[in-house]
């Protein structure tokens, strides 16, 4: 019977997907909730790591029912070590890459292909919750030029991406969830960031709008029909907390 090929879309960077630590550790310990405590973080964010690796990989990584009701433990499945093993080689020559550049990462190369034309360096200033039974987590960043950013996302995923104050990430949005108006309020749980227009591509129902952050960045959003903006105009960019994607490179 031969081997499916390791999914590509599974394969993220070890240093920086803790998904792939989990894993490895369930392997070597044979435990999901031990290999949770290893890996700092909770047995529920440890069992949204193996999902979410099942989903990308297409096949079950984890066989979880070892030992039966009374015994427990969990161990990998064939394709789990193919993973893992495909993980360690891609590390390897990531280093080697980087290692014949100036050593360092760049994020246009850590930056996934997605539908999402956004993508702006930032770094984390705070996290923010209602307290420990909260689902969810306010992560507060902050880019280049000074300008605030929000991103409202579950504690699973903070836990997973290993957030903390001063790592350095992306912030990602669709251009769909951006709205562009030279002068609007801001709502609650709404992100609002200045810039410049740079382009703005006329449309029936909606312009599409370019802005240049006050930091350089650039970030695209629509602007509702009839407007004045132009290029060189300030606008402001409105967007949602909970359309913003944190990106560990």
């Amino acid at each position: 019977m031969s081997q499916r090929p390791v999914s590509a879309h599974a394969l993220g960077y070890s240093r920086a997907d803790k998904r792939l630590e989990i894993l490895r550790r369930v392997g070597e310990e044979g435990s999901i909730s031990q290999a949770a405590r290893s890996a700092g973080v909770s047995y529920k964010a440890a069992w949204q790591a193996i999902h979410t690796l099942t989903n990308l990989a297409g096949e079950p990584l984890v066989d979880s029912s070892v030992g039966g009701a009374g015994g427990g433990g969990a161990r990998l499945t064939p394709a789990g070590e193919r993973l893992l093993q495909a993980a360690r080689q891609l590390a390897r020559a990531r280093e080697q890459v980087f290692a014949r550049m100036d050593g360092s990462s760049s994020p246009a190369l850590a930056h996934p292909r997605t539908s999402m034309r956004n993508a702006l360096r930032a770094r984390v200033l705070r996290l923010e919750s209602a307290g420990a039974r909260d689902p969810m987590v306010r992560v507060v960043l902050t880019l280049p030029g000074g300008a605030a950013l929000a991103a409202l996302i579950t504690r699973e995923s903070a836990e997973l991406l290993d957030l903390s104050a001063g790592l350095e990430l992306l912030a990602l949005c669709k251009a769909t969830a951006v709205r562009i108006d030279a002068a609007a309020a801001t709502a609650i749980g709404t992100n609002r960031v200045a810039g410049s227009v740079l382009r703005v591509a006329r449309g029936h129902a909606r312009d599409e709008v370019m802005l240049t952050l006050d930091d350089g960045q650039q970030l695209v959003g629509f602007a509702a029909t009839p407007n004045r903006l132009r290029r060189g105009l300030r606008a402001q960019a409105l967007v949602d907390e909970k359309a913003v994607v944190l990106g560990v490179g």
